[in-house]
């Protein structure tokens, strides 16, 4: 059987700097400690990436493509609350994945200028998504709900999964349990649309719940 290849240094760097920046936070973590976790040397680091800074936003580069493939996705097929659900369950996964962006990303963007620029598209492309998909259910009966209503629900989804972390952790600081946090934000976003959903719809809707919060 043929050897994998070994992962090149600069992708282990990623890979180290997402795992401990997620863990700790992007503020407690330095390049030292990201090189001694990779038993290499600070030097070693250095020479790929300059500082953590150029890390961080390499990981955001990453992020923005993983998520701007996610929101691209229910431009095209027609969408029913089913598709909806599923759509909004695969963000929340993007979002678990780069989780150390959303607890930190209001100091992340007002430090860096990548980011500052490039995370004002993605806030819009959630929003445009968002009225997309629900101005869909709207079309196809599954939803009632005028103009006005459709771009309130768009704006109050992408602010509350933006900013679901940052209220978990000031909530529970110490809490280890991250993968539940993004559970029930992924239920609260969709309780948003509940009140205006189609009989069938709301039973589903109903059905989700109890798996999101158990």
């Amino acid at each position: 059987m043929e050897k994998k290849p070994k992962r090149r240094t600069r992708e282990r760097i990623l890979e180290t700097a997402l795992r401990l920046f997620n863990e700790y936070g992007e503020p407690g973590v330095t390049t030292t400690a990201i090189a001694d976790e990779m038993n290499i040397s600070p030097g070693n680091l250095y020479y790929h990436y300059h500082s953590k800074d150029r890390i961080v936003e390499a990981l955001f580069l990453a992020y923005r493509d993983e998520i701007e493939r996610t929101l691209a996705a229910p431009e095209r097929p027609p969408v029913h609350a089913e598709d909806a659900w599923l759509f909004l369950h695969l963000v929340f996964e993007a979002i678990h994945k780069y989780r150390f962006l959303y607890r930190d990303i209001n100091e992340l963007v007002s430090r860096h200028r990548v980011l500052e620029t490039q995370f004002k598209r993605i806030l819009a492309h959630k929003k445009r998504t968002a009225a997309n998909i629900l101005q869909g259910l709207v079309q196809a009966g599954e939803m009632k709900a005028g103009p006005m209503d459709v771009e309130a629900l768009a704006v109050n989804m992408t602010v509350l999964a933006t900013y679901w972390l940052s209220y978990e952790f000031a909530r529970d600081p110490r809490s280890k349990e991250e993968s539940r946090a993004l559970a029930r934000g992924a239920f609260h976003v969709i309780s948003l649309a509940a009140p205006f959903l189609a009989p069938r719809e709301r039973a589903l809707f109903d059905e989700l719940a109890q798996r999101y919060l158990k």
